[in-house]
């Protein structure tokens, strides 16, 4: 008789059709993102990772919210994962403008405030690497030029690391919570896509 499989669940920012809370909360791994929608307790409030663009004006809002790391999904968190490494920011993401940099204190990355943060709330920082991101982008034909001008979803990085790390003979992956829509610079219906291809093939599930 075969094992079990464990079971993780990528919770994504979307509504849900349902109150997926107990299915969520007795996950073995959830991975959450950004700043999580619990949604009156529809999505639980389990978080094991929790993964976050560390570039522009998102992360500099959540280090500017002091409240922040009272959420319960940020004090349950196990990790707290930067999905950027400086290399890429540097080299495919657009500079604040001067004015935007002077008067509102934007900047382009925000990684070492945030490991200072994030660390000094006791929380273990990994920085993905510059190959993770730019593998994460050729799977859905983001590459060369397009580099600068479309941006995969954290959410999409999320489910592309969780079926690259973890080993499908022992874990069955489920995902919920994504709509594919929103800010237009992400390859949306190609990552709507690859994911229903995942589906299909049988290596993930919607839960």
């Amino acid at each position: 008789m075969g094992t079990q499989k464990r079971r993780l669940i990528v919770v994504g920012n979307a509504d849900l059709p349902r109150d997926l809370s107990e299915e969520i909360d007795s996950a073995d791994y959830v991975l959450r993102f950004n700043r999580p929608r619990l949604l009156d307790g529809w999505s639980g409030s389990k978080t094991s990772c929790l993964m976050m663009c560390n570039s522009g004006k998102p992360m500099q809002e959540k280090l500017e919210d002091h409240s922040f790391l009272e959420y319960k999904f940020f004090k349950q968190a196990e990790l707290i994962t930067l999905v950027y490494h400086p290399y890429i920011m540097k080299t495919y993401f657009a500079r604040p403008r001067l004015g935007s940099q002077l008067l509102k204190h934007r900047r382009l990355d925000w990684t070492d405030k945030a490991i200072k943060v994030f660390g000094g709330a006791s929380k273990d920082v990994v920085i993905k690497s510059a190959q993770f991101y730019l593998e994460a982008c050729a799977e859905i034909g983001i590459e060369g030029n397009k580099l600068k001008e479309w941006f995969p979803s954290t959410g999409y990085l999320g489910i592309w690391d969780c079926l690259k790390q973890f080993d499908l003979s022992e874990w069955e992956i489920f995902i919920c919570g994504f709509t594919w829509q929103g800010w237009k610079h992400h390859a949306w219906s190609s990552e709507e896509k690859w994911v229903r291809e995942r589906i299909d093939e049988g290596t993930c599930h919607f839960l």
